[in-house]
């Protein structure tokens, strides 16, 4: 029994160093991205940038004041429903998930592309980064293309 209690406290002092050795890891690869990867290091603040502007855009394109706005547009959603396709409306709550997506991809991201970093080197980490960066664009055509349709 008493081993057992043992067992248990070692085990949760050691999940609790591996979570602070992970956190220094991640801490160091960004100093030494800044350091010494100074493309990369440009990247992810572009990224940084333009998730804030996407964060910024989608919170001020919330219609709170509506009690229903166009929040989807799919052809094949229309067909899996079995309804015609084009676009969807229902309550501006639905609408919070462009806020979320920026947060998601201003700091997971980043953290995403230090990790590859870490793991593969520069130019997969460069990769990453660039394709977040086309997730963000991406994401502001999507609401564009939504709030033309208002």
């Amino acid at each position: 029994m008493a081993t057992a209690k043992v067992n248990a406290r070692n085990t949760k002092k050691a999940a609790m160093k591996a979570e602070r050795a992970k956190a220094e890891g991640l801490k160091a690869a960004w100093q030494e991205v800044c350091r010494k990867q100074k493309n990369l290091m440009t990247m992810m603040i572009v990224l940084l940038v333009t998730s804030v502007v996407l964060l910024v855009f989608s919170m001020t394109t919330l219609r709170p004041q509506n009690t229903t706005v166009v929040v989807g547009y799919g052809d094949v959603y229309g067909e899996i429903a079995g309804i015609s396709g084009g676009y969807r409306s229902d309550s501006w709550v639905n609408m919070l998930a462009f806020p979320v997506l920026a947060l998601i991809y201003g700091i997971i991201h980043n953290l995403l592309v230090l990790r590859v970093y870490r793991k593969y080197g520069e130019k997969m980490a460069i990769l990453v980064a660039g394709m977040s960066i086309l997730m963000v664009v991406g994401t502001f055509v999507a609401i564009i293309r939504l709030i033309g349709e208002w």
